[in-house]
């Protein structure tokens, strides 16, 4: 069966951090239409005003972050020594976990283009021990074919996929150029969250005949087949995981099942207690 939009969330304009301009086209409002996944961030400038200012650190727990960079570069570090910087083609992976300090800082370039995806942890993983990895350009081994160009960031297509993959969520992520006129098709899993975005796009999905906007998250109905045909030369991002189905408490940078959950983790954090593992 071939899957058809269910839904198409428009970005909006919003800031966050120290004042970062963004685009926020997933948030809390939407986290049961993506299960597994919980947020998505999305940030183009050629304006270092726009964002020089950077995520200072922060916590999270119950969650991990995906950065993944089109352009551009980011400085980051953690509470467990951690640090690195991701340049063009790069993405960084955290497992909050049970809990982590962190701080990304965009530096200036000609152009940051790129995004944050929030991927929600199973509840018997919530409190597990916090890991980061980057994913290196060299990392990823594009798949060129008809039009397309495919790099997997996580997960695998036609036997292609990075060394190193998600241990808990096991999630596909794939950057995906599709020259105009082109098509792009593949056999999924029918039971997967399947959800694109669309970077500066236009697309049109074969079956329902549907003009996709730009800059926003187009979420597909369950099937087993998915067939995109692009209308000019386009790049989206495809994020696919089997959902979780568990009860979400979002609190911030925070995600738990539960209020209390949540509340004890708040408590943790005044007290000096949150971190876990060092």
């Amino acid at each position: 069966m071939r899957r058809h939009v269910k839904k198409i969330i428009q970005g909006y304009q919003t800031s966050d951090g120290a004042g970062v301009k963004l685009t926020r086209v997933i948030g809390s409002q939407d986290v049961y239409d993506v299960d597994p996944f919980l947020m998505l961030d999305a940030f183009d400038s050629k304006n270092p005003r726009d964002y020089i200012a950077g995520f200072p650190f922060h916590p999270h727990r119950g969650i991990e972050t995906f950065t993944y960079l089109i352009h551009g570069n980011i400085e980051h570090q953690d509470s467990l020594g951690n640090k690195g910087t991701i340049h063009d083609g790069e993405a960084q992976w955290m497992t909050a976990g049970s809990g982590i300090i962190h701080q990304e800082m965009p530096q200036p370039s000609e152009h940051m283009l790129g995004l944050q995806l929030w991927i929600n942890l199973p509840q018997k993983d919530k409190m597990c021990e916090p890991a980061y990895w980057d994913i290196l350009a060299d990392h990823v081994q594009p798949i060129i074919r008809d039009g397309l160009t495919i790099r997997v960031i996580s997960g695998s297509v036609d036997g292609v996929s990075p060394k190193i993959q998600p241990k808990y969520v096991q999630a596909r992520i794939l950057d995906i150029s599709i020259k105009k006129d082109s098509t792009f098709k593949i056999d999924i899993d029918p039971k997967s969250t399947l959800f694109i975005y669309t970077f500066n796009s236009e697309l049109i999905n074969i079956e329902d005949h549907y003009h996709l906007p730009k800059k926003s998250a187009v979420i597909l109905h369950e099937g087993s087949i998915v067939e995109l045909k692009a209308l000019d030369d386009s790049r989206i991002l495809w994020f696919e995981g089997l959902p979780l189905k568990e009860p979400v408490a979002f609190g911030g940078p925070i995600v738990m099942n539960t209020k209390e959950e949540l509340a004890l983790a708040f408590k943790e954090l005044r007290e000096g207690t949150f971190i876990k593992h060092k």
